[in-house]
This record gives structure tokens, sequence and C-alpha cells, in this order.
């Protein structure tokens, strides 16, 4: 009973971050924004949903392939989520207004007292 209701709450929260994420999605502002909150809430969602489907079918075999889905989801997600947005950066796409600061191109945003760093 009580692991039935710890893998229901996992799948709940789970459900629940990739909700966000794509509300996320649809509401961030801009590129770089959009692929933070997904390749992080979208990941840790469905590590969460692969560990409740682990405690409502325990076995090896599910536990050994649930432990390699998470990991690789964990460790590949993120650098994805960093690839996608260097592409993004690298064509053009443009930054969102809040924005203070573009560490990569050197030049200050709007509204900030930060100093563009001399290229190294």
């Amino acid at each position: 009973m009580i692991r039935i209701s710890v893998a229901s709450a996992l799948l709940l929260l789970g459900t629940a971050l990739i909700a966000i994420s794509a509300v996320g999605l649809i509401r961030l502002p801009d590129v770089y924004h959009r692929m933070n909150s997904v390749a992080k809430a979208a990941s840790l969602g469905v590590s969460c949903v692969l560990l409740g489907v682990l405690l409502l079918i325990p076995g090896w075999r599910t536990a050994v392939v649930v432990l390699a889905a998470v990991g690789l989801q964990l460790f590949t997600a993120p650098i994805g989520g960093y690839a996608l947005a260097r592409a993004a950066y690298r064509s053009g796409a443009p930054l969102a207004p809040v924005t203070r600061y573009d560490e990569l191109g050197g030049r200050a945003g709007e509204g900030g007292d930060e100093q563009p760093r001399d290229p190294v």
C-alpha cells in the first residue's frame, strides 16, 4: 500500500514537472529560457515517472532498465539543451529584452550596470 502511494506521488510529481516544462515552453520570452525550462524540468519529470514505474513494477530487469534510462536522461538532456541553445545563439536568435548581459557577445544590455569584458 505504501509502495503504491509513493509510486503514485512520483508519477504525479513527474507529470507535474513535465506540464510545468510545457508551460515554460509556451510562456518564456526567448529560445534560451525555453531551452533551459525543457532541459531541466522535463529531465527531472521523466526521471520521477520512471522511478514511479520502478516502484509499481518491481524486479531486477525493471530496475536495470529504469536506472539506465534515468542515468542516460540525466546525462544527455542537459548536454542536448546546451547544444541546441548554442546552435540558436550562433544562428543569431535574439535575446529577450529582459536579458541584461550577453557574456558570449561581450556587450551590456539595457538597464544593466555591467561593463563588457575585454576579449582575451
